[in-house]
């Protein structure tokens, strides 16, 4: 479980988190959404001991980050995808992370299994496109088998199949009992893969609900989302331009062959 109580993140004369409180229960995947720049990974970098509040504090399974015993064990966290040694393997840079933890060598085969890089687990990790490093990072979290499990932005430059089998394992851990809380900016993703939702604006809970109840009156969860947020969007003094209500071609604008995506 995840408690957030009154937490409060300023820097300089800028209120990033402002007296946020939400609990974050086992069994569930609970979905973390917001406008850029409201404050979700602010609050899950405190959550993981990562940046300081100034008020208020984050306890996971009753603790404070710096309070556990044996934290890989106990929470598992993808922040940053990029978050290793380039110089080194994926199997060296999970094998040291294990030892660190006091996490049985077995695990390191095991969780890149999991994430689909037992092929590959002999490369450099430097040589790794984003995709390949975010799956990385998925294993370093799943690593100690923890409990308790953050995840911030984990389909970023996956493909199609791997945001389907992105959402397949958050359901698969929390159906383990497990506590999820998942960032996205994947509003139509996170209506598949949520069962609660958080949602913030300028640093402030702006619902705490199910799913289900946000979309009970028939709204699909992206308007539920824009009418919640709408106003949020100013933030740290800047106002971000409205969007054209109609689309407009982009002339001479060509896309370069072979330029759609790089493989993962």
């Amino acid at each position: 479980m995840i408690e957030v109580q009154e937490l409060t993140k300023r820097y300089g004369p800028t209120t990033a988190v402002d007296a946020l409180s939400f609990e974050v229960r086992p069994g569930a995947v609970t979905g973390f959404l917001g406008p850029n720049g409201s404050g979700k990974s602010t609050t899950m970098r405190m959550v993981m001991g990562l940046d300081k509040p100034d008020t208020g504090w984050a306890r996971i399974s009753g603790r404070l980050y710096g309070e556990l015993s044996w934290p890989l064990r106990e929470v598992g966290a993808l922040l940053e995808a990029r978050t290793f040694h380039p110089g080194r393997s994926a199997r060296a840079h999970l094998a040291a992370l294990a030892a660190g933890g006091g996490i049985a060598r077995a695990r390191v085969d095991e969780v890149l299994g999991v994430v689909g890089l037992s092929d590959v687990a002999g490369r450099r990790a430097g040589t790794f496109s984003l995709g390949m490093a975010q799956r990385l990072g998925i294993a370093a979290a799943l690593l100690g088998d923890p409990e308790v499990l953050l995840f911030d932005e984990p389909v970023n430059s996956l493909d199609p199949e791997g945001v389907r089998w992105i959402r397949e394992l958050m359901r698969s851990l929390a159906a383990e009992g497990r506590t999820v809380l998942l960032s996205s900016h994947l509003i139509s993703e996170m209506a598949l893969t949520a069962d609660h939702l958080v949602v913030i604006g300028q640093g402030r809970l702006l619902a705490d609900t199910s799913v289900r109840e946000l979309t009970a009156d028939g709204r699909s969860l992206e308007e539920a989302f824009f009418e919640l947020t709408s106003g949020s969007a100013e933030y740290r003094g800047v106002t971000t331009p409205p969007f054209p209500s109609t689309p407009q071609r982009a002339r001479g604008v060509t896309k370069p062959v072979g330029a759609e995506r790089n493989p993962q």
